[in-house]
């Protein structure tokens, strides 16, 4: 009999939305950034995003948006941590 939810899928469907989650969150804080007085998404907020799985949807958000390009800490944070990502899911992929 065939499982349908598989961990790999599970891993997946949260991989996705995690990636979703900060790259959309990317694109609000640049929105709310052009909005004197709005409030705005914190930058420990942004970060807990991109390190709990959403390296990719966070460096795509910046670089697509421009947003915190200037702050060299996203500029090469976010990149760094999605590499580190990446390894860890190929090392774990082939071990």
């Amino acid at each position: 009999m065939e499982r349908i939810v598989t961990p790999a899928g599970l891993l997946a469907l949260y991989l996705t939305a995690i990636n979703l989650a900060a790259f959309l969150a990317m694109g609000w804080d640049k929105h709310r950034a052009k909005q004197p007085g709005k409030r705005r998404i914190p930058e420990k907020r942004l970060f807990l995003l991109v390190l709990l799985g959403g390296g990719l949807g966070g460096t795509a958000g910046m670089f697509l948006f421009h947003h915190k390009t200037r702050h060299w800490t996203f500029r090469w944070g976010f990149p760094a941590i999605l590499v580190l990502e990446t390894a860890l899911g190929l090392w774990l992929a082939w071990r």
